[in-house]
């Protein structure tokens, strides 16, 4: 390709997806790996792969992904998550419009989910853009603790082919990361003062399971489709619960307590928090 690309990744515990992450990125010219001290052999793939490995803890997605991006040495930056897979057609796609990118400044690249081994081509979680692939000279890093830590400033097209999504190779991986990921969500919903009512929790889950079998039409994404929508709805009334913990748990003698666990990854709080208020937290 005319255009040098590097690809940035940031990992912890990847093993189980980089061998087919890495596998489809042979086009770029280097491979930027900013790793959490996995423990596992994420690091030995990717040495394998002959990526630039750095060691960094874990400070948010945003920051990490900033600091990788910060160790490349090419203008195009290719950002991927570790669990994201670029399909050989998406590859040539990508080829073609390297050639000469022209006007353009990025590149937003539709994203399936793969849920369960089943690519789902309906419902929410399919054909999201998503910004991938941007060129330094024109983008700014935001502040946040999003998980996209780029803003293009200029114009940005939108590629057709997809990058698959294996974020949830099975239901186990699902519930293990249910506690992580919500974490950000019910740190916003805190900074609201408005309490929502108890009785919402009667509709919370056949609602929310309406929503994304019905309107976001999983139905047609067939048994993984019902599976998903029944996990998510779920997610929604656990994030609902948690929320109502945390704010009755709050008062005057307390709440120096909520705020330091609040800001702490969830690492970090499997040290700090006693088997007591981590009991009351989760």
């Amino acid at each position: 390709m005319k255009t040098k690309v590097s690809a940035v990744i940031i990992t912890y515990n990847e093993a189980g997806n980089l061998v087919r992450t890495l596998s489809q990125l042979y086009w770029c010219d280097e491979i930027i790996v900013v790793d959490s001290y996995s423990t596992d052999d994420t690091v030995a793939i990717c040495r394998y792969y002959g990526c630039k490995i750095f060691h960094r803890s874990f400070k948010g997605h945003a920051e990490q992904k900033q600091f990788a991006i910060g160790k490349a040495v090419n203008d195009w930056i290719l950002c991927i998550d570790a669990d994201e897979y670029l399909t050989p057609r998406l590859v040539e796609e990508l080829a073609n419009e390297l050639e000469d990118t022209g006007e353009y400044a990025g590149y937003t690249i539709p994203r399936n989910l793969v849920f369960r081994g089943k690519e789902f081509k309906y419902g929410s979680e399919s054909y999201r853009y998503h910004l991938k692939l941007f060129s330094r000279k024109w983008s700014i890093l935001k502040k946040g603790t999003g998980k996209e830590p780029i803003e293009v400033i200029g114009q940005v097209k939108k590629l057709t082919k997809t990058i698959q999504h294996n974020g949830y190779r099975n239901i186990h991986q699902f519930l293990s990361k249910l506690h992580v990921n919500s974490d950000s969500r019910i740190n916003l919903a805190l900074n609201k003062k408005k309490m929502e009512p108890h009785a919402l929790i009667f509709a919370l889950i056949p609602f929310h399971f309406i929503k994304y079998y019905i309107i976001n039409r999983n139905f047609l994404n067939g048994i993984n489709g019902f599976y998903w929508s029944v996990l998510c709805a779920f997610r929604q009334f656990t994030e609902y619960v948690k929320l109502q913990d945390i704010r009755e748990m709050r008062s005057d003698d307390n709440d120096c307590i909520i705020n330091l666990i609040l800001s702490k990854t969830p690492e970090e709080n499997s040290i700090f928090l006693t088997p007591m208020t981590a009991e009351h937290l989760n």
